[in-house]
């Protein structure tokens, strides 16, 4: 199977379907064979990327059973995502699933239990790990650059969200609310850094700016534009989100920082740099050794990966994660981002939803399914 031409169908021709049209299009050995969406402006958007060279449904139950297709990427709106995937998994294709991977822990736990048993391919698009200078980050994290791994601190200041097809993400019922449709990726990522599974959430925010002009059917908008989630461990290591949704006048939107007991890395998007430096042994010291903020000892650099093809919306990562699951899908490897990975993520952003309602920590154990 190694040397098959991987057909793909996409399921959701918005902006998402076409960001992944486009990375499977830079990449060998593959091809988009099919798309459906409901609305037909995005599927004319989608088959103008291919050239009009595939056959396009109205209802994504058709490509399921098409036969001209053996993997298929679920880029729908995420409240579709429970009925979509139920669908695919009775399947025997293979399904990269964009997250978030639902809206509700239970329709990811009740994923879960579908797939139990089930050989092809099931994979969770969680693409940030994948941006060059985070993976760069947590390769040298992993390996003991920085010591034994105390906080992982993720900051990302940008625009508002975007407009979407009949504008599904104004509304929290449809998105599973900003921590989940937005933050599962960071969520995610913390705990891939950390190597561990959350314990407990705090969290503060709110909908301060953004969308409060915004009228849909009389109704105003609920998604909140900014917080601060912090995040427990039991080895006692803390993460921490800050996000604000109404900084788009930021030079570096994203900074992802991870602090050891003998050193620091930090990342920067889109400058595309990280930085590192190592602590000096203050336990034996005599006297102080450079002061904070000077800078001396860190070394700086851009890092970038000249296997990319196509750079799109995530700096590259979309295209690894492509990559990485045709590989995976052509030698029978498992994916690197699992359900049980997607199900925590979202499960971490509706902790601290909840955390935020009531002003409350929440345990971890409260949203997950039980035994988890």
């Amino acid at each position: 199977m190694s040397l098959q031409k991987i057909r793909y169908g996409i399921i959701g021709c918005g902006s998402m379907g076409r960001e992944h049209i486009e990375n499977i299009r830079a990449m060998t050995g593959t091809e988009v064979t099919a798309l459906a969406d409901t609305d037909a402006n995005s599927r004319a958007q989608s088959l103008a990327l291919l050239n009009g060279q595939a056959t396009v449904f109205e209802n994504y139950q058709n490509l399921l059973g098409s036969g001209l297709c053996d993997a298929v990427v679920v880029a729908t709106p995420n409240y579709t995502h429970i009925d979509v995937l139920r669908q695919a998994l009775a399947t025997n294709l293979h399904i990269l699933a964009e997250k978030p991977l639902c809206t509700r822990v239970q329709d990811c736990h009740e994923l879960v239990q579908l797939a139990q048993g089930r050989t092809a391919l099931v994979w969770v698009a969680q693409e940030y790990r994948y941006m060059p200078p985070v993976a760069e980050m947590i390769r040298m994290a992993h390996g003991g650059a920085v010591g034994q791994i105390q906080q992982v601190s993720i900051r990302e200041h940008r625009e508002p969200f975007y407009p979407k097809v009949g504008d599904w993400n104004r509304f929290s019922a449809n998105t599973g609310g900003t921590l989940v449709e937005k933050c599962c990726h960071y969520f995610n990522l913390m705990d891939f850094v950390l190597n561990e599974h959350p314990l407990r959430v705090f969290a503060s925010g709110g909908q301060r700016v953004n969308h409060l002009d915004e009228r849909y059917d009389g109704r105003t908008p609920d998604i909140l534009d900014s917080a601060y989630v912090i995040v427990e461990y039991p080895s006692g290591a803390r993460a921490m989100l800050d996000l604000c949704m109404f900084a788009e006048n930021s030079v570096d939107s994203e900074q992802i920082i991870v602090v050891g007991n003998e050193g620091k890395l930090e990342s920067l998007l889109p400058s595309l740099t990280l930085r590192y430096g190592r602590r000096e042994d203050w336990g034996t010291r005599k006297v102080w050794g450079e002061p904070s903020g000077s800078g001396k000892g860190v070394s700086v650099r851009r890092v970038w990966d000249t296997n990319i093809k196509y750079p799109g919306q995530h700096f590259g990562a979309s295209f690894i994660e492509h990559e990485k699951f045709a590989h995976a899908l052509r030698n029978g490897l498992p994916a690197e981002v699992t359900l049980e990975d997607g199900l925590r993520s979202v499960a971490t952003g509706i902790a601290a939803h909840r955390s935020i309602e009531s002003g409350c920590a929440v345990m971890m154990r409260e949203v997950l399914p039980a035994g988890w």
